[in-house]
């Protein structure tokens, strides 16, 4: 495509990237949009709420068997020793923490030992939502938040739920249970599906047809002399990379949304109405972020929910710090044993950190809301609408986009499927931030000086 002209470009993107993308997005997951309305519509019967767990169950079964055929009794597996370990630990008030070791070493041996690494990165996303799931039970079962363990039906129902059984999200046994008794069909339900769905196959195309020439044609910034030099094109190339990843990712949550909400799942309930407000992801926040904080929890919010929630709080004993590393440590486990990916989360945790403390500080000694996070109104700084205010409030917002565009150079659009699916190496890892001078970390690094010297001279 790189030969075309700008007209001809448009033409061949539209037939030969666009509407195949489409179509074949549309091929691949028209069966889960079907199940999930079929269940829908059942659970709207008068029917026993055994009955009710039954179906979603065999939807979720026949979910699983559509996506990975015979490979998923790994996935099923996982979920029965999961409610062996419930039950076997019933009289405990450690559940949670019981379940999490079991499922730590149940995924760490099926990554090494068990099963080929293809195959068990494909089955990597339905693992995570079992995992999340029955770790997030065992919590609240200590805490008191579900009264009882759940019966078999109840638990394999909620761990199945046809809505989130392969693209997710997470949410609490309770929500399923709403769920399951489902809320009459409204406009604003069948507006919230269409809504997410047709988000869903834009950021699909924009992912694939895109994100990968936006500054070949888009956006040509390669055609200026000053940009044609290796290293910063190397940037672009980088930034492209990123922008493919993370709409990607946009794809994935607009489709759980989707699913979840067409098989009756994420609303709230206020007095007599309900608002069927399911938010997977913000783009707009990652794309256009305040801070790298801002990033990470709008990148996934129900799991930036659980991880705060039963990894970050349960690990704050061990200090802020350490509480952060030991969360992105977490989230490297449940995404699989990728050596990018773990390098990707855990400089994710450095960068975040070291940016809230160094935030923080210069809000204290400017009195200014400069805060990783947006200050509620009526905040007690002192300036908050000032001009300088909203200048570094911009800057700290570039340097978020910055160090997205490094980290996101990991995930190379021209990379071998093989690789892909294998996971990068650590050898690709160093060879890619070397080509950008390992900029990002280099950055973050000396935004810790730059921290320690504020704290110093506040002291003094």
């Amino acid at each position: 495509m790189a030969t075309f002209t700008r007209e001809e470009f448009y033409q061949q993107l539209l037939s030969g990237c666009v509407l195949p993308t489409a179509q074949q997005g549309f091929e691949q997951v028209w069966t889960l949009l079907l199940l999930c309305l079929a269940c829908r519509l059942l659970w709207r019967l008068a029917l026993p709420s055994y009955a009710k767990h039954l179906s979603t169950v065999a939807g979720g079964f026949y979910a699983l068997y559509h996506f990975f055929q015979l490979q998923m009794v790994w996935v099923v597996l996982l979920s029965l020793l999961c409610y062996l370990v419930l039950f076997l630990c019933r009289h405990s008030t450690q559940r949670g923490v019981l379940l999490s070791i079991t499922i730590l070493i149940y995924l760490l041996m099926g990554e090494m030992h068990m099963v080929d690494t293809v195959t068990w990165h494909k089955m990597r996303g339905a693992q995570m939502i079992v995992a999340m799931k029955a770790v997030s039970l065992g919590f609240d079962l200590d805490r008191g938040e579900v009264p009882s363990i759940p019966s078999p039906v109840e638990f394999m129902g909620y761990i199945y739920f046809v809505g989130t059984v392969i693209f997710g999200p997470w949410f609490h046994f309770r929500t399923y249970l709403q769920a399951v008794e489902s809320r009459r069909m409204s406009f604003s339900w069948f507006r919230k599906v269409c809504r997410s769905g047709f988000l869903s196959l834009a950021c699909l195309i924009v992912s694939t047809c895109v994100a990968p020439y936006l500054f070949s044609y888009f956006i040509p910034l390669y055609s200026y002399k000053l940009l044609r030099k290796k290293r910063k094109t190397r940037w672009l190339r980088a930034y492209e990379s990123a922008g493919s990843f993370h709409f990607s990712n946009y794809f994935v949550g607009f489709l759980s949304e989707t699913t979840a909400t067409l098989a009756g799942a994420g609303f709230t309930e206020e007095k007599d109405h309900l608002r069927w407000d399911l938010t997977v992801s913000r783009p707009l926040n990652v794309e256009l972020p305040r801070s790298m904080v801002e990033v990470v929890t709008s990148w996934n919010l129900p799991m930036s929910r659980w991880l705060n929630c039963y990894v970050f709080k349960n690990s704050l004993k061990l200090g802020t710090f350490s509480a952060i590393i030991v969360t992105y440590a977490a989230s490297a486990l449940l995404h699989g044993l990728s050596f990018h990916l773990a390098a990707v989360l855990l400089s994710l945790g450095f960068i975040t950190y070291i940016e809230h403390v160094l935030r923080k500080r210069l809000s204290v000694i400017f009195n200014a809301c400069i805060l990783s996070k947006r200050c509620q109104p009526g905040c007690s700084h002192r300036h908050n609408t000032d001009l300088w205010v909203r200048l570094l409030n911009l800057l700290f917002g570039a340097l978020a986009v910055f160090h997205l565009a490094y980290l996101g150079s990991l995930f190379d659009m021209d990379a071998d499927d093989s690789v892909e699916e294998q996971g990068y190496g650590m050898s690709y890892t160093i060879y890619k931030w070397s080509e950008l001078s390992w900029a990002s970390h280099w950055v973050t690094f000396g935004c810790w000086v730059f921290s320690r010297l504020t704290a110093a001279s506040a002291w003094t």
